[in-house]
């Protein structure tokens, strides 16, 4: 029988746990939550996707990131705007006190993934972001 401590299963949600929690503490003076952080990330790259695109980037169901994002919005990271093409859809764009923020929030992300990858070599660091990939995928 396997043991919890070999099991991937386990091992995934312990290690998990741990990287939200170190986020999280990183995150905590700009008043934003792990899932907040990472709907907009998705935005640094291309400002103004549809909230469709938003979750296909980062694997969420619209229902979920709806939630997300009308705190978002009342918190004043970003707005909300119906597509001039299709009014059915809604475009969402970083506010300017996000966008003055990504050079922080960018730093707290890597000095998360330093903290949490400080015992890896090199090697170790780009085979263990391959293996999350391939388990991910």
């Amino acid at each position: 029988m396997i043991s919890y401590l070999d099991n991937i299963v386990f091992l995934l949600a312990k290690g998990h746990q741990r990287a939200q929690g170190v986020l999280k503490g990183h995150l905590n003076v700009f008043g934003l939550t792990p899932m907040q952080c990472l709907f907009m990330e998705s935005l640094w790259d291309e400002d103004g996707l549809s909230v469709g695109d938003i979750g296909r980037r980062i694997s969420l169901d619209t229902a979920t990131l709806a939630g997300v994002l009308d705190r978002m919005v009342t918190a004043g990271w970003v707005r909300r705007e119906a597509d001039p093409d299709d009014g059915r859809v809604t475009r969402v764009y970083l506010t300017d006190k996000a966008k003055g923020a990504i050079s922080d929030l960018s730093a707290s992300i890597e000095r998360t993934n330093n903290e949490l990858l400080s015992n890896f070599s090199l090697e170790e660091k780009l085979l263990f972001k391959r293996f999350l990939r391939d388990v991910k995928d």
